[in-house]
């Protein structure tokens, strides 16, 4: 992917894993496996049934976790986090799991997702003399917990999940029990496998493969799980669910080995692909995809547009985190540092360029410069979604619209501001087809709310800057 030049980015990946004597070694490779949905830190929190352990850093996995410090730490659960900070900022004491000490134990919490009223609860809670030792919206839960009036933990951390809005998968863990609840809408992914007699909880179903789980099932919309040493047990904080997974995760962010909702991402990918060839055919010598989420769409649009696939494009591993330099020249020359066109490939060629979305335009130019410098004759841009029109106030860093070249453009003006021979989108009803998500002519459960401006969820006020507009 190239999340860390294009500037579209999700914000977090969780994995929990109880009953192993191995678990935080395993954790640590289930968070590596799920490190293309964060890159600025990454941490593990281990329960050995009797108290709490975490260690975290700002970084790669195998950055924080470099030093042998797994070796030092034992039991018999854990949980851990990969973060890219959309809300509350970077930092390490916004590195998560977060750790919170109490005279009746202790709580670790690790988040994927926003809460669109985390301002709204903090003044409240700060009213009533919560003191926040970070600034991400994943603390308000903790504080929620602890002044939730119910005798048991579960009931607290139901009751605290009920004034929670927005998009959220939550793993907590005490010493003796991980809890892990999905927002309503199931607006995120995360699945439960099964290692042995241990139980695995995952934001993606990769990371259950590369530790060697069994899947079992996703975790549904508004439900409430506990694990512990008995095996594992299911409830429902909430029964008002609208399921709305998150459009971008079946086309941008989840590993193409995925499966969300019995759906493999690969496969979906190279179904966009394919109705993008029917919807915008267009005469050319190769077709070619922005590494890597834009390969399986390229891959469809070639076999039914008959246009030879290429690598004309490719991608330079081993360069550094460029996403953390802000200017706009140095994010362009991370481009030049990321990708490389096949000269040998799109010479003399009217090139076709899939890509998944475009988000500012400034990446698209860049790479488009790019194909004709190496001798592209036509480069014509098809991207595998609808134009992203609304910010996202779930998770992903675009919000606002000046952000989104196509809140403002048309695509005629997009095609020439990024200097293509031709551009086109996906439609949403292609979308939705390409994915399977349809049903009798209807959107059975996604979100489409960078494309249409509906969001499944009340927006907060203080959410959206003033001069933003929603259509709710």
């Amino acid at each position: 992917m190239l999340a860390e030049i294009k500037g579209l980015n999700e914000e977090c990946g969780v994995f929990g894993i109880w009953g192993h004597q191995d678990a935080p070694q395993i954790t640590y490779y289930g968070i590596h496996s799920l490190q293309h949905r964060g890159q600025e830190g990454a941490g593990i929190v281990v329960t050995n049934g009797e108290k709490l352990k975490g260690i975290k850093g700002e970084g790669l996995v195998t950055e924080v976790f470099s030093n042998g410090q797994l070796g030092d730490i034992h039991g018999k659960a854990a949980i851990g986090h990969v973060r890219y900070a959309t809300a509350g900022g970077g930092g390490i004491e916004n590195v998560q799991p977060l750790l919170f000490h109490s005279q009746k134990g202790s709580l670790a919490i690790a988040h994927n997702g926003n809460l669109v009223n985390a301002n709204a609860l903090k003044h409240q809670l700060e009213n009533q003399g919560s003191i926040f030792q970070t600034s991400s919206d994943t603390e308000v839960l903790a504080h929620l917990i602890k002044r939730s009036g119910y005798s048991l933990l579960k009931d607290r951390v139901k009751n605290a999940l009920s004034m929670l809005k927005g998009a959220y998968a939550f793993l907590l863990m005490t010493e003796t029990e991980m809890m892990v609840a999905l927002d309503p809408n199931g607006l995120r992914p995360l699945s439960i496998g099964q290692l042995g007699n241990a139980y695995v909880v995952a934001s993606e179903t990769c990371a259950l493969d590369v530790v060697g789980a069994t899947y079992i099932r996703d975790v549904l919309p508004g439900e409430f799980l506990v694990i512990d040493d008995e095996g594992i047990h299911s409830e429902w904080f909430s029964l008002q669910t609208n399921r709305a997974i998150c459009s971008m995760e079946y086309i941008y962010f989840s590993r193409p080995d995925s499966n969300i909702d019995g759906i493999n991402i690969h496969t979906a990918r190279k179904n966009l692909g394919k109705r993008l060839a029917l919807e915008s055919p267009i005469e050319a010598d190769v077709v070619t995809g922005v590494p890597d989420s834009s390969i399986s769409a390229a891959i469809g649009y070639a076999e039914v547009a008959g246009i030879p696939y290429e690598l004309g494009l490719i991608k330079n591993r081993y360069v550094g985190r460029t996403f953390i330099q802000p200017s706009q020249s140095l994010r362009e020359q991370g481009v030049k540092m990321k990708l490389s066109p096949v000269r040998g490939v799109v010479e003399g060629k009217r090139v076709v360029m899939v890509d998944d979305s475009i988000v500012r335009g400034t990446t698209s130019r860049r790479i488009v410069t790019m194909l004709r410098e190496a001798g592209a004759t036509e480069v014509h841009v098809r991207i595998s979604s609808p134009p992203i029109k609304n910010p996202c106030y779930y998770g992903i860093d675009t919000s606002t619209h000046e952000e989104l070249i196509a809140s403002s453009h048309s695509i005629e003006e997009m095609r020439k501001l990024i200097g293509a021979d031709s551009l086109a989108f996906l439609s949403e009803e292609g979308l939705l087809d390409g994915i399977g998500r349809k049903y009798e002519g209807e959107n059975r459960g996604q979100c489409m709310a960078c494309f249409t401006g509906k969001y499944p969820t009340e927006i907060y006020p203080d959410t959206v800057l003033p001069h933003e507009k929603l259509n709710l």
